[in-house]
């Protein structure tokens, strides 16, 4: 067995590792305030991107299901990798070599089932394409050059040939180390009464590849006339392939895709390398399925749920091409990006346009796309006699269902008269009809997916509960940090803790939103939402402890402060509710010390005492933050770099319980709300001097109190008191300055 991964190579990778490179190889990421980028999470789904990555920390957070972690923790969670994994995976990426505690490496005969997969396609696609480039695979290249590609541009898609032979890959695949039971498992041969034979015989290979450009699989089209099987083969169902999860050329189109916004989904392997040579670079297609909900989330993922981003389907103009639009269709509710139909009216595909037409040819028809509505509204239409007077009704009715869904009320009126104008019926019927389909119980609410999902519970199962009552903040799945020498000696990720039932003080089972109050995101602007203006008691002192200072800077007084963040504290435990302002000034001077400890005086913020900090959550992350050096130690971790910004985060984590991690982590990527015009030092330095002014405030008070009980006869400790308090109001004075 390989001996465990230095921990110092462990560190050095993570820091020649850009997590947002990794991240935005799954997910598009868009800029989210000072130091921190926002997209869809990978890791449930969602409308509202909520997925935060802060790069100079190499951290992510999802404020929707609680997913944490560094760029390790990522890849296990996407690539169901252990941690060996992971870390052996991205140092083979960046030519980074490992050492092992005991000078060995990991032994191939133990080396994971889905790794030696991996090896093994690679193996088979190199196979596959020197065969293609032999003189066996002059069949397969006379098919290639006939659809109009090249030697050159099966190249650049990888295609190869699979010799019409019963064991030629099976036989290479021995020869590289690979045992016939990992032959079966990875779909390459199929077993017999005598024995394992290739899957693929005498056919053109594409391979398929995941979002990271690996080869997970094979598609295959017969060439020999005697080829009884399907015309297309494709890789069975294995533990590296699953065909409703996987878009062929996704691997070549995503970073048009997200550059673009646009994604067109064509049919077929050849359509796909057709598209890409003519200039359509966002071209994927579906691989021996038809267009799913899985595949749904992966675009989604890609366009980042832009209201101004395209799907364009590509579809034969004949039944089979106007049935899979209708297909198609069924999901259109499931995108925020508006959808379109591009059909060739001599039913050509891509494929075929290319070579008959031209490059230019394809490119028109992708541009001239019609809204898919507009394409099965008048499908619908087409079913129904149009000289009768009952056909007419019929379709007014078929049309109406359509129409009842579209979200743009704007575009009604356009198709109101497309739709009258196409029956030869008034306005007013169509109007009517679209009315009565929406009265319609049974009918399918199809766009209500597209309205605003209430927020998640705070506590989402499995979640640890939390002791410390952290105002409004979901609990993170991983408690475990960075995979621990306990990781690597098991192969797998800790182990991810259960919930006990219990929930913190103040927050609710999943589901349940308590009365009056706004949903988590939801803005406000100091004024109660209708409905709210007479909460009282204990939920009117319940505030939201997000903050961003309005008026153009860190200054103002406490009404001067706009909610942005719908996080409610836990004040349960304590003997008087904390002012929001007072919460808001915790978290955001908590939020600067973690991400910015360069604008902080260290030594005055190690210096402050655990009663500056009046909620026990924050109080709790305070003492991490002491026991792990204090600001000091962080050594001005943002001007030295991402390691040292690194090295601070996990060192406080580090100190940090494990119910406490999950609120550390929200903490480090939350971007600051800094207001426009307002620089990130002016807001450090404000918020943190506004926290320095509370707890001054606090010893004040006591002065005071010690003045009052003084004995009026002791003029002595009298003067002390008062020169005590003297001082005390001139730092104030002087923190007022940067508030």
């Amino acid at each position: 067995m390989a001996g465990l991964i230095k921990r110092e190579d462990i560190d050095e990778l993570r820091s020649r590792t850009r997590i947002d490179e990794v991240v935005g190889e799954f997910v598009t990421l868009k800029t989210a305030g000072i130091g921190s980028l926002k997209g869809l999470c990978p890791f449930h789904d969602e409308k509202t991107p909520s997925f935060t990555v802060r790069p100079q920390v190499g951290m992510y957070h999802c404020f929707g299901c609680g997913e944490s972690g560094d760029v390790f923790s990522f890849l296990q969670k996407v690539e169901q990798l252990s941690f060996v994994e992971t870390v052996e995976a991205l140092a083979g990426k960046i030519g980074m070599h490992l050492r092992y505690e005991d000078g060995k490496g990991p032994d191939r005969e133990q080396a994971s089932r889905r790794q030696r997969l991996l090896e093994m396609h690679e193996v088979a696609q190199r196979f596959f394409t020197q065969c293609l480039e032999s003189e066996q695979g002059q069949i397969g290249r006379e098919f290639l050059e006939g659809r109009g590609f090249p030697l050159s541009s099966s190249k650049e898609f990888g295609l190869g040939f699979a010799p019409k032979s019963w064991d030629s890959l099976t036989s290479q695949l021995k020869r590289a180390g690979f045992t016939e039971e990992e032959i079966l498992a990875g779909g390459l041969a199929s077993e017999g009464g005598r024995g394992i034979y290739d899957r693929f015989r005498g056919r053109v290979v594409w391979p398929i590849k995941d979002m990271t450009s690996r080869t997970i699989g094979f598609g295959a089209r017969r060439l020999y006339d005697d080829d009884k099987g399907p015309k297309y083969l494709n890789t069975p169902e294995t533990a590296l392939y699953h065909k409703n999860q996987v878009l062929y050329g996704l691997d070549l189109a995503k970073k048009d895709i997200a550059k673009t916004k646009r994604v067109v989904i064509v049919e077929g392997y050849t359509d796909v390398m057709a598209a890409h040579l003519a200039g359509v670079t966002q071209a994927v297609a579906t691989c021996g399925t038809a267009f799913g909900p899985e595949h749904v989330k992966i675009v989604r993922r890609l366009l980042g749920d832009d209201p101004t981003g395209q799907v364009i389907f590509t579809f034969d103009g004949d039944a089979a091409g106007q049935k899979a639009a209708l297909r198609a269709f069924e999901f259109e509710s499931e995108f925020t990006a508006q959808t379109f139909v591009a059909v060739e009216p001599d039913g050509l595909d891509p494929c075929d346009l290319r070579m008959q037409k031209g490059d230019g040819a394809l490119r028109e028809l992708i541009d001239g796309r019609k809204p898919l509505f507009e394409f099965v509204i008048t499908t619908a239409i087409s079913r129904y006699d149009l000289d009768s007077v009952e056909g007419r009704i019929a379709a007014v009715k078929a049309s109406a269902e359509v129409l009842a869904d579209i979200r743009d009320r704007n575009s009604l009126s356009h198709y109101y008269r497309f739709v009258a104008g196409r029956i030869g019926v008034d306005i007013d019927e169509v109007e009517s009809a679209v009315r009565d389909a929406r009265k319609r119980p049974s009918r399918p609410q199809a766009n209500q997916s597209r309205q605003p999902q209430p927020a998640p519970s705070q506590t989402p199962p499995g979640a640890p509960p939390v002791a410390s009552g952290l105002p409004g903040q979901a609990g993170a799945s991983q408690a475990q940090r960075y995979g621990s020498q306990d990781q690597q000696r098991s192969g797998h990720p800790a182990s991810r803790p259960q919930s006990s039932g219990q929930y913190a003080p103040g927050q609710q089972a999943r589901g349940q939103q308590p009365s009056g109050q706004p949903t988590q995101g939801q803005q406000l602007s100091g004024q109660p939402a209708s409905g709210q203006g007479q909460q009282q008691g204990a939920d009117a002192q319940r505030p939201s402890t997000g903050f961003a200072p309005a008026g153009g800077g860190a200054g103002g007084d406490d009404t001067a402060i706009e909610y942005v963040y719908d996080e409610r504290p836990d004040v349960s435990n304590l003997s008087a509710p904390i002012s929001p302002a007072r919460l808001k000034t915790e978290k955001g001077a908590l939020m600067v010390a973690l991400q910015h400890p360069e604008f902080v005086n260290a030594k005055l913020f190690d210096s402050l005492s655990a009663r500056a900090f009046e909620h026990p959550g924050y109080r709790r992350i305070q003492a991490a933050v002491k026991a792990a050096g204090g600001l000091k130690s962080a050594g001005g971790a943002q001007t030295a770099g991402t390691a040292a910004a690194t090295r601070w985060a996990d060192a406080v984590l580090s100190a940090s319980a494990e119910d406490l991690k999950p609120y550390v982590t929200q903490l480090l990527v939350t971007p600051l709300p800094v207001a426009d015009g307002v620089s990130a030092e002016g807001f450090a330095r404000g918020i943190v001097a506004r926290l320095f002014d509370y707890d001054l405030e606090r010893i004040a008070k006591e002065l005071h109190s010690r003045l009052q009980r003084q004995d009026t006869t002791d003029t002595a400790a009298q003067t002390t008191l008062l020169g005590q308090l003297q001082v005390l109001e001139q730092h104030r004075a002087r923190l007022k300055t940067l508030m």
